[in-house]
This record gives structure tokens, C-alpha cells and sequence, in this order.
């Protein structure tokens, strides 16, 4: 759409967008030093001289509870900003009181693992619990310890959807900052390679983002700085990285999509509050799980599918269903009932994949800023803390009168951060998964080499982009199921508008899923028992596909199989997938899933993911 028309604008001090961990942070620091006791400015407002810096944070979301994981944390962070927390003050949080780590054994057979994974396995099952150290319980093996970088004790298990509304009410609570919901921003105002604010989304539009009844222009918000915490698939830091590019030697090719539950455990459940578990080895040797029990009988579950796992059938939901089936899981979960459910993307790259933290106008935190350590999987503690330092570092900069520029910000937040934990756990871990671009027994004692020296051996790899590594059907099904049987999967699937994955795994010896109506449900009825897709009306499809043609021609189509909320569909008519946006859940995975190149930059794949409002939410979190 046109730049021309005319828009309102509003001008404040800082511009905030996205409402998460790190940005509650934020949040949470700077208001602590906005006032003094008198309620006279400690600092002063530049565009309203004589109030409190004026402060406004526009989120996607209908809601700053929104999200819907589990989390484990060691809450070094948290706890600095808040040192009197009991962890009974917020609600679903318990302290960590029983850790595990749990390698998953294959009960059907049906997994693609390697040869001497296979062997290994075979070899555990036939000794009967002679290995010294190594104890079967239920077609898993529990390790004899927990690795010190896994280990999380004295932290806590949290859910992040309650943990963002307990700091919101409180941030909100104060009057001195603004949380917007379901006001998603669809761009930053860049001008001379500065950053002067953000637009807002444009509404009354069609699907195109053409002005239809209604419409609305989107309002420019005009800032001294804007604070980007809009996660690893937010508009803004996109944008940001598109404009500025990444500092040299840096890349984003690493993903993950987390598929998530909040279930009701049954009555009988010998679970105790504070009890994490962490698997692997199914339902694929690359596929993570957890699951985290809360306070009142209820447990955080899910599994993390990684870009690393070349495959083109990347159907994180019924990858979800078989692992909550593994026997070891199924006898604490069977007759549990799902309360709420979702979808994220993570940005696995870690250090590796950190774009330019500050610039003329902007600094950034949060996982989008590379926060996430890979070696840990830990994230939501690293994010508050950049927010937390980068409040430190325009409260200095404010106090002193210097003005929030690339410079200033680079030595009072950047080179706060390098000289934090964060960083420097950031540093051990930065090439912990590598070895996983080689294959997945490289990468575990890849990252066992890592995590027991302290970062200091590391085995080699190269990252790609997901859509340089996804093989195809044909080549990742050879030899189990022959060429002719494959299209023809293909072309039913087609004609029905449905995935293939379901097809694929079953002819490939997955067994059926048997519902019960409860947990194990469609991946439809999901979306309608585990929580509401926000959808307002008057926003522009926030997913397009940048050359159709390449559509047209892709036989892989991953966006329809990776689709976390079964958005994207096949077309029947032969032509690009067909994208609706009442069932989104604004998880991203179709952007880095698409196994195609987008043809004016190879970097990035033909699959586009903006802005735009709604997503899925539950009160049930």
C-alpha cells in the first residue's frame, strides 16, 4: 500500500513492541525509576517536558497472557528483580523438585534411527538391566544423573502465559507504562538509516491489505527509541535484519517448533508438583520433549521439532500425540484431559543467529536479539535479563542527560550484556548443535563435548537454511515406500485437501492415533478445545507467498505439513496453498519450514510472515 496517505501520528519517548519475558523486564526496571516518591519525574518526558517518560508497548496478542508454554528455569534473573519472590505468588509455579533426563526407546519401530542407534537400543532391551548404570523402566532409560548445563535445580517451573500476566498487572498496575493488546505494528519508521518509531497495522483492509469498508490507516508512532522485542518472527525484527542485515558471520538458519499442552493430569497421578522431565530419542532421535508439573495437578507437556531434522513430513502435532504415548509418559497421562494448547517458533541459531542489538533509534532484547542458549534450552530467564540491562542502560544514559544514541546505547546496554552471564553462557553454548548439520549422533556428543568442557570442544559443522537440507518425499521414503505408491498418497491427499503426513506415517508403519476425546483429539478439535484463534476482522493475511509459481511447482509443500494450526492448505485446484487466517496460531513455523528459495534472496524462503493480529489464546494456561 501507498506511504502517501495520510496517517495520524502520535509522538512518545520509547516505543516498545511485543509483550514477553524480556519485555516485561523492561518494563518492570524502567518503571521502578520513572518517579520519585513525590511522583515528580525522575525522568523527564523529551516530548511532554514536566511528566515521566512516556512509554508505550503494542502487542499482537489479544492478551499479555497469551502463551501457552511450560517453562524451567533457574530464575537467576527474575529473582534479582524480584528478591523477596515466592514462587506461590504466581500462579502455576512451583519450585523445581525432581529432575530427570530421559532417553525414549521405540516401542513400534516405526523411527529413523540410525543404525547404531538401533543396535544400541536392541542391546539395552536384551540385557534385561545388567549394564551397570543403565536401567530400563518402561521402554526408557533414565540417565543416571543430569548433565550440570541441563541441570535446573533451585529454579523454577512456570508457565509463561501466567508468568506474563502476573508481571503485566503489575507493570500495568504502576500508571507510569502503557501495554497496547491486539495492536499489532507492522512495521519500523527507518529514515537515513535511523529508526524513528513504528507504524501500526492498517485496518478496514481486505485479505491484500487494500482499503475496503472501514478503513483505517495505521498510526505512526514516533519515538526517541524503539525497543524490539517482538520474538524471533515479529514484523519488526525482520524488518530490521532485512534493512541492516547481520553482523558478519552471523546467520538464522536454526529453528525449532515447539507443540505444546497444559493438561489436567488424571486423579491417580503420582507426579508431585515441580517434577521435569527432559526426553529424547522419540518419537524421532532429533524430537525433544518435557513435560513439567504444576501445583494443582495440571502439567505443562511438548516436544520441540527442529529445522535440523530433514525430513518433509514435519507434522509437530501427531509427533506430539505419539510421544505423550510412549509408555513411559501414557501410564502418568492416560485419562488426562487437555486444557489448552499451542505453538511457537524458536530461533535455535542462539549467539550465532544475534543481528545488530542497538542502532540510531532501536536497541533490542529477547530471543529475537539471540538470547537463547542452545546448550541449556533455556530462554525465558536469558530474555529478561537483556530487557533488565537494557533498562539499566537508559535509566544511566537518562540520568546523565545523554542522549539514547547507536554509540551511547552500544556502551552502556551492548557492552553491559557482554560482560553478563547471559553472554558469557551465551559464548559456551554458541556451537554446542553444530554437530547436528552433520548428523544426530554428532549431534549429541556434540553437545555432551560442549556442555563437559565448558564450550571448549565443539564438533564442526556448517548450517544451511532448512530449505537447502529438506530432502524430498521421494528420497526420504526410499526403500520403505516405492515411487508409484507415494504419488498416488499424493493424489488422494490433494484431492481431499489434507496433509500427507497422516498417509506417509501410517504406510510407513506409524500407528494409527486412537482418539479418546480428551487428550488425544483431531488436530482440528485442538484448535477448538485448547484454546480460541483471535482472529479480528479488517486485518490483511499476515502469510503470502512470495512467487506463486514456485508454489505451483513445489511437490514437497512442507508449509501445509508444518502448519501448527492447519492454516495453510493444499489447493485442489493445483495453484499456491490456500491460507486461512481464522485458524492461524502466528506460531511461523511456514516461513522457515517452506523448503523453497525465495528467488530475490536465497537466504530467505518463499514464504513470507508479517504482521498481523489475533493468534491463539486460551484462558486455561
Amino acid at each position: 500500500m501507498s506511504d502517501t496517505i495520510d496517517r495520524q501520528s502520535m509522538e512518545v519517548d520509547i516505543a516498545c513492541v511485543g509483550f514477553g519475558p524480556a519485555m516485561g523486564g523492561f518494563l518492570t526496571t524502567l518503571s521502578r525509576s520513572l518517579v520519585n516518591e513525590d511522583g515528580t519525574p525522575l525522568l523527564e518526558s523529551k516530548c511532554m517536558p514536566g511528566m515521566p517518560l512516556q512509554v508505550l508497548c503494542y502487542e499482537r496478542a489479544d492478551d499479555v497472557a497469551f502463551g501457552v508454554s511450560g517453562v524451567v528455569t533457574k530464575g537467576r534473573s527474575i529473582r534479582e528483580t524480584f528478591p523477596n519472590l515466592d514462587p506461590a505468588e504466581i500462579p502455576l509455579t512451583s519450585p523445581v523438585t525432581d529432575e530427570k533426563v530421559l532417553y525414549l526407546l521405540d516401542p513400534h519401530g516405526a523411527t529413523r534411527k540410525p543404525l547404531t542407534m538401533r543396535l544400541k537400543e536392541k542391546a539395552i532391551l536384551a540385557s534385561r538391566n545388567r549394564i551397570p548404570g543403565i536401567k530400563v523402566d518402561s521402554m526408557a532409560v533414565e540417565l543416571p544423573y543430569v548433565p550440570p548445563f541441563l541441570r535446573k535445580h533451585g529454579g523454577m517451573v512456570l508457565s509463561i502465559g501466567q508468568f506474563n500476566q502476573w508481571v503485566g498487572n503489575q507493570v500495568m498496575g504502576s500508571g507510569l507504562v502503557q501495554i497496547w493488546p491486539g495492536t499489532p505494528v507492522n512495521k519500523p519508521l527507518i529514515e537515513d538509516d535511523k529508526v524513528v518509531g513504528v507504524r501500526l497495522c492498517d485496518q478496514g483492509v481486505d485479505k491484500n491489505g487494500q482499503p475496503d469498508a472501514g478503513f483505517m490507516p495505521g498510526m505512526d508512532i514516533k519515538a526517541m527509541l524503539t525497543v524490539v522485542g517482538d520474538g524471533p518472527v515479529g514484523a519488526v525484527g525482520q524488518a530490521l535484519d532485512e534493512h541492516f542485515g547481520l553482523p558478519e558471520g552471523h546467520h538464522q538458519n536454526e529453528w525449532a517448533v515447539g507443540m505444546k499442552m497444559v493438561v489436567d493430569l488424571p486423579e491417580n497421578c503420582p507426579l508431585v508438583p515441580g517434577t521435569v522431565l527432559h526426553t529424547l530419542g522419540y518419537p524421532e532421535p532429533g524430537i525433544f520433549g518435557f513435560l513439567y508439573v504444576y501445583p494443582d495437578n495440571s502439567a505443562s507437556l511438548g516436544t520441540f521439532v527442529p529445522s535440523w531434522f530433514d525430513t518433509p513430513v514435519r507434522t509437530a502435532y501427531r509427533y506430539l500425540q505419539h510421544w505423550m504415548q510412549h509408555p513411559y509418559l501414557w501410564r502418568f497421562l492416560k485419562g488426562g484431559r487437555m486444557r489448552s494448547w499451542g505453538a511457537k517458533s524458536l530461533q535455535e541459531s542462539g549467539r550465532q543467529g544475534e543481528p545488530h542489538l542497538v542502532g540510531e533509534g532501536y536497541a533490542r532484547i529477547g530471543e529475537g536479539s539471540g538470547t537463547t542458549n542452545v546448550l541449556t534450552g533455556s530462554g525465558v530467564d536469558e530474555a529478561w535479563a537483556s530487557g533488565v540491562l537494557l533498562a539499566e542502560a537508559v535509566i544511566d544514559l537518562m540520568r546523565s542527560d545523554r542522549e539514547l544514541s547507536r554509540d551511547n546505547l552500544e556502551n552502556a546496554y551492548v557492552q553491559r550484556r557482554r560482560m553478563h552471564w547471559l553472554d558469557k553462557e551465551s559464548v559456551v553454548a554458541e556451537k554446542a548443535r553444530d554437530g547436528f548439520t552433520k548428523g544426530i549422533v554428532q549431534g549429541f556428543m556434540g553437545m555432551a563435548m560442549t556442555g563437559l568442557t565448558n564450550g571448549k570442544l565443539n564438533w564442526p559443522g556448517a548450517h544451511k537454511p532448512p530449505h537447502k537440507r529438506i530432502p524430498s518425499v521421494e528420497s526420504y521414503y526410499q526403500g520403505i515406500i516405492p515411487l508409484g505408491e507415494i504419488e498416488r498418497i499424493r493424489k488422494e491427499c490433494r484431492e481431499k485437501g489434507e496433509p500427507l503426513h497422516d498417509a506417509l506415517m501410517r504406510r510407513a508403519g506409524w500407528p494409527d492415533i486412537e482418539y479418546d476425546g480428551q487428550l488425544l483429539v483431531s488436530h482440528q478439535d485442538a484448535l477448538l478445545m485448547g484454546g480460541k484463534v483471535q482472529a479480528p476482522p479488517g486485518y490483511a493475511d499476515h502469510v503470502r507467498f512470495k512467487d506463486p509459481a514456485i508454489c505451483m511447482a513445489c511437490r514437497e509443500q512442507i508449509c501445509v505439513e508444518a502448519c501448527s494450526g492447519q492454516a495453510i492448505t493444499c489447493n485442489p485446484d493445483g495453484g499456491a496453498p490456500l491460507f486461512d487466517r481464522e485458524k492461524c496460531v502466528h506460531c511461523g513455523a511456514c516461513m522457515w519450514n517452506c523448503s523453497k528459495a525465495d528467488p530475490k534472496n536465497p537466504n530467505k524462503s518463499n514464504v513470507s510472515f508479517g504482521a498481523g493480529a489475533g493468534g491463539l489464546h486460551s484462558a486455561e494456561n
